[in-house]
């Protein structure tokens, strides 16, 4: 089942714009290997819940950990199709994440390079952003 927030103050938000970098969630903290985005964007729930079961399968053998550091908390709203114009703002449709240039979105803890590597290759591909691998740096 796709993530999505309990309760909301707001059942339809604005959409807004993606400015800067990210400032908040940008260093790995849990694990030895983190998944950062280097351009802004949404990430959908329906991606993240697929990036996690893709890396999972991955990592099961190996015994690491898996760590979401994104959750979508914005409501995108549509309208049905084939519907005129007019008649106010569509239903909320789905769930996004806003994603910043240096967010962290995914970390695993207990595994090697190569094995971080293959796994978060695997999970890029599914995401609607460019991304990197980064390293815990020591001392953190």
């Amino acid at each position: 089942m796709a993530l999505m927030p309990k309760r909301v103050k707001h059942r339809k938000d604005q959409r807004g714009r993606i400015r800067g970098n990210a400032t908040r969630g940008n260093t790995v903290v849990f694990g030895e290997f983190g998944l950062q985005s280097m351009q802004p964007g949404h990430v959908k729930a329906t991606t993240i819940e697929a990036c996690r079961i893709a890396a999972s399968q991955y990592i099961r053998a190996s015994g690491g950990k898996l760590y979401i550091r994104i959750f979508p908390d914005k409501p995108v709203t549509a309208r049905p199709l084939e519907t005129r114009m007019g008649k106010g703002k569509g239903e909320p449709d789905h769930w996004v994440a806003v994603v910043k240039p240096g967010t962290v979105l995914f970390e695993i803890a207990g595994a090697n390079k190569e094995a971080a590597r293959d796994c978060f290759n695997r999970v890029a591909h599914k995401l609607p952003v460019k991304v990197r691998l980064v390293e815990r740096t020591p001392g953190t």
